[in-house]
């Protein structure tokens, strides 16, 4: 597994969820993430039972960090993603899941690269400072700066901070601080 691979493709991937969020009708978007994720819970059943699926398995085995389960960060990604949608308004799912993008990214871009400073969960300040700094930034072309900083903060304590996979986590909570704040 190629961890910069990965977080590109996370980064890619999570802003063409985040645009089809906006682009299109709740009620499809809903439709599409729930045949999503039930296709890809089936796929990594499958795999995970030793299967060979052409196309997908050497995409999952060249993508997936060790001891996950298969397919496991884009799942939970669909899941925070559906949630979004489900309970905010989809401008506000929209920016959750570029905070999610670009702070799950950059943060372990930069953290597996340059993180000296370890202070939670095995994360490093290096990193997480600078998925903060890149989310706060590209949230600003969004949301107002003061709005974007604040987001951006919340975002980065819970991607640090979260006991469970951040994927879940970061979208909701990103996206319940945009609807406190806006």
């Amino acid at each position: 597994m190629h961890e910069s691979l990965r977080q590109i493709v996370h980064l890619t991937f999570g802003l063409g969820i985040a645009g089809f969020v906006l682009l299109f009708d709740r009620d499809l978007v809903l439709s599409v993430l729930v045949l999503a994720l039930f296709a890809g819970f089936i796929l990594s059943d499958a795999i995970s039972r030793g299967y060979t699926i052409p196309v997908v398995s050497p995409i999952i085995a060249g993508l997936e960090r060790r001891d996950a389960a298969p397919g496991k960060g884009a799942l939970f990604f669909a899941l925070g993603a559906l949630f979004c949608v489900a309970f905010f308004a989809k401008e506000i799912a929209f920016v959750g899941l570029v905070a999610l993008s670009f702070l799950d990214s950059v943060t372990t871009l930069v953290g597996v690269r340059f993180g000296r400073t370890r202070i939670y969960n095995h994360k490093s300040l290096e990193g997480t400072l600078a998925g903060f700094a890149a989310t706060a930034v590209v949230l600003s072309l969004l949301v107002p700066p003061g709005v974007a900083l604040a987001t951006a903060v919340v975002a980065a304590v819970a991607e640090l901070a979260s006991p469970v996979d951040d994927n879940l986590v970061v979208p909701v909570v990103a996206s319940l601080a945009l609807t406190i704040l806006l």
